[in-house]
């Protein structure tokens, strides 16, 4: 309803019914935000975590990699027998109307190599293993990046609704009320003087 509404009781009930409901949406808005901010800050810590982590691994991986690489000189060939991991899933959950990706991976309870032993060496073995840690941590990983991304947008237009329920539409329907109030005890007076004289005219 614009400011400039004509003052009439109707319209008067009907501003005070959208303040009320634009009140609720502010307040529905700013609750959604820091539900959001805080799943994000939880995912923010996660992130720091799981990015040590992964360096570290894949620091140890190509580490052994190299080592396998000298021993035996067959890395190129080996990779050639293991297969494409097609297990992934990617499902979404929502939090606060926000899909965000949860991946699906079956981990084993033992990892086994892919080839076979005969011109191998342990090394090439602890290497594969070691890159079946980072391909774990790197889904987690990708799960958590993916959801601070699409919650920091979500939050982002949450804010800017908050903000335009508090610093617009409430205080113009603030005002509006405002001016039809005044605008009707203005009536009110008006009236009840009237009435007082055709009283005062009726009694002479």
């Amino acid at each position: 309803m614009a400011a400039q509404a004509v003052a009439t009781k109707g319209n008067l009930i009907k501003a005070r019914k959208s303040l009320a409901l634009a009140q609720n949406g502010f307040e529905l808005m700013d609750r959604k935000r820091n539900i959001l901010i805080r799943e994000m800050m939880s995912q923010v810590e996660k992130v720091k975590i799981l990015r040590e982590q992964i360096t570290s691994a894949y620091q140890t991986g190509y580490y052994l990699l190299q080592q396998a690489n000298m021993s035996s000189g067959m890395i190129t060939a080996i990779t050639e027998h293991i297969k494409v991991d097609d297990s992934i899933r990617l499902t979404y959950r929502s939090v606060m109307g926000v899909e965000v990706p949860n991946i699906i991976y079956h981990q084993p309870d033992s990892i086994e190599v892919p080839y076979g032993l005969e011109g191998t060496s342990s090394r090439i073995d602890e290497a594969y293993i070691q890159f079946q840690k980072v391909k774990q941590i790197t889904l987690v990983l990708a799960e958590v990046d993916n959801s601070i991304y699409r919650l920091a947008n979500a939050i982002s237009k949450t804010q800017k609704r908050a903000n335009a329920l508090k610093n617009v539409v409430i205080p113009r329907y603030q005002s509006s009320i405002k001016e039809m109030t005044e605008s009707l005890e203005e009536k009110e007076r008006e009236e009840f003087s009237r009435m007082k004289v055709i009283k005062a005219q009726k009694e002479n």
